[in-house]
């Protein structure tokens, strides 16, 4: 079953019944996940942080799926675009930061891993390895595992559409459906596998349409659109916890920057696209939705701005200035601590 979702109507709450301090909310981490990122290139090209991998233009598509699932119930196995997603469920800024400059009190890996590969085991947040996709065969794993023990807590997994073509997505999408497991697989669908555009990726024209393949909902919405996705979500969440299985929901979101910093996107996207894209700012489309609901005014927008740069600035200062990994951790967490002999 493929369903495309374009837009939710708006009526009083746009169509449900989610209160105005609540999607004010959902613009301040969209606002925030967006502040973040923009000074994450500017410390790189700095020289002070060595990698970054952007989220702009996903923001959207995260943060609705997010206010969507159970904070500290739900697993959550986010890709490296992650970032609004793994700041809702409740990562701070600061310790994004000190991925980000690798310190020694990085949640997701002490400053061992590349920056954004998100994890924290306090917020159920299991971090990828840097091999693309292995996380999803993860969620499907985790999602197994909660229906042994009876629980109803949901997994939620994502990940970009070039890697639907991975042998991981196809397996993961197969145990999950045979056994009915309660895993909400995300595909952000941005066009591009780093430079490769999806019309050389697949032949089907979306990649919801792969859900039918294994009996489970295929499910297509404009990931630039907030609310669309917290929708389609919630029915997701509502039918992994019934018992009912998993959904592929498929995203379609735009990448406003390069694959990463260091990639120029300028080689292999013609500049009118790259303009086009710039109009379809998921940011620019909640503001003005809102702002024609009477949910927010300019006075508020501009405070909402200016409280997200302090929290980036004071994040950004704490995170240099916190202590580097000492070298005697270097093989902390790489080999098992040997076991006391009998």
């Amino acid at each position: 079953m493929t369903v495309s979702i374009n837009e939710i109507s708006a009526s009083p709450g746009f169509g449900h019944d989610l209160p105005a301090h609540t999607l004010r909310d959902m613009l301040r981490y969209m606002m925030l996940a967006r502040a973040l990122d923009e000074r994450m290139w500017v410390l790189n090209r700095a020289g002070k942080a060595p990698f970054v991998i952007s989220c702009q233009g996903h923001e959207a598509a995260q943060v609705g799926a997010a206010f969507a699932l159970s904070r500290g119930k739900d697993f959550i196995l986010p890709y490296y675009r992650g970032l609004a997603m793994v700041l809702v469920m409740g990562m701070t800024p600061t310790e994004v930061m000190l991925g980000l400059f690798a310190r020694a009190t990085d949640p997701s890996s002490g400053g061992r891993q590349m920056p954004a590969h998100y994890g924290c085991r306090r917020l159920k947040i299991v971090t990828q390895s840097s091999p693309v996709g292995t996380q999803i065969a993860h969620a499907a794993g985790i999602g197994l595992a909660e229906k042994i023990k009876g629980g109803d807590a949901v997994a939620w997994v994502s990940f970009g559409e070039g890697t639907t073509s991975q042998g991981d997505f196809h397996e993961a999408l197969n145990l999950a459906a045979v056994h009915r497991l309660p895993v909400i697989f995300q595909c952000e669908n941005n066009e591009y596998a780093i430079s490769v555009h999806q019309r050389q990726q697949m032949a089907v024209a979306s990649v919801a349409d792969r859900g039918v393949a294994y009996g489970i909902p295929g499910i297509s919405v404009d990931g630039t659109d907030v609310l669309a996705v917290y929708e389609v979500t919630r029915r997701a969440v509502e039918r992994a916890r019934r018992g009912d299985g998993p959904t592929l929901i498929e995203a379609r979101v735009v990448r406003m920057t390069a694959h990463s910093s260091d990639d120029n996107d300028r080689t292999y996207r013609p500049p009118h696209e790259i303009t086009l894209v710039r109009h379809q700012d998921p940011i620019v489309r909640f503001v003005a939705q809102l702002r024609e609901h009477g949910i927010l005014s300019e006075a508020e927008e501009q405070a909402m701005r200016a409280e997200v740069a302090a929290i980036v600035d004071q994040a950004t200062e704490e995170a240099e200035r916190a202590p580097m990994p000492e070298p005697e951790t270097l093989y902390d967490h790489v080999y098992a601590p040997p076991r006391p002999r009998r």
